[in-house]
């Protein structure tokens, strides 16, 4: 599909067409997202889809995950009418941080910091990132604003895949995606029909 076309029908998820497979191999992630973003019209029902079971709850703050999860975090805060809290990685926030350990999809071992001068007992905060595949990042982020007392509203993202982190948060949380149920397998399988239309060679994860 071409990345600026908009379907006259636009069924759930529609955008997800729009994501392009990877064609360089590990250390890539198996897709790239950030393609639909390309899309005015694919990124506004992207974070209406994200929004829509939160509509009748009680959010005070939007945190989206560095880095990725900025871009959808910062839409969804505008569109509520809320603030946005980053959530970094290690080594670039220059006030006070609090700071946990947490092992990403590829496995290595990062730190994810969050100021210390926002998140207060109480506060409802909707967290956003772009995917989740281990669940590690998101855990992370959940650590972080839960010590501080907060309370974790939600969580937002494109894809949730069927992991073991990935259920664990759906388990415990209230969560929202984009990916319709029937296509769920092809996410969890890492391959997605629509990438045929891109005629190029996929490098799907073993």
């Amino acid at each position: 599909m071409d990345v600026l076309t908009t379907p006259q029908e636009r069924d759930k998820g529609w955008y997800l067409a729009l994501m392009a497979p990877n064609i360089k191999g590990p250390p890539y992630a198996w897709l790239d997202p950030s393609r639909l973003y390309c899309n005015q019209q694919a990124l506004q029902d992207c974070v209406e889809d994200l929004i829509r079971p939160f509509q009748n709850d009680t959010i005070d703050l939007v945190a989206g995950i560095d880095a990725m999860g900025f871009v959808l975090g910062a839409a969804i805060a505008l569109h509520l009418g809320k603030g946005f809290l980053t959530l970094r990685k290690e080594g670039h926030l220059c006030v006070a941080t609090r700071s946990t350990a947490y092992s990403d999809y590829t496995g290595r071992q990062k730190m994810l910091e969050m100021r210390d001068d926002v998140v207060r007992a109480g506060l409802r905060v909707l967290v956003v990132d772009q995917w989740v595949e281990t669940g590690g990042t998101m855990k992370a982020a959940v650590t972080l604003i839960e010590r501080e007392g907060g309370t974790v509203a939600g969580i937002a993202a494109i894809c949730i895949e069927d992991t073991a982190g990935g259920r664990q948060i759906k388990e415990k949380y209230k969560c929202s995606t984009c990916v319709p149920e029937f296509l769920q397998p092809q996410f969890n399988n890492k391959y997605l029909e629509s990438f045929k239309t891109f005629g190029t060679q996929c490098n799907k994860p073993k």
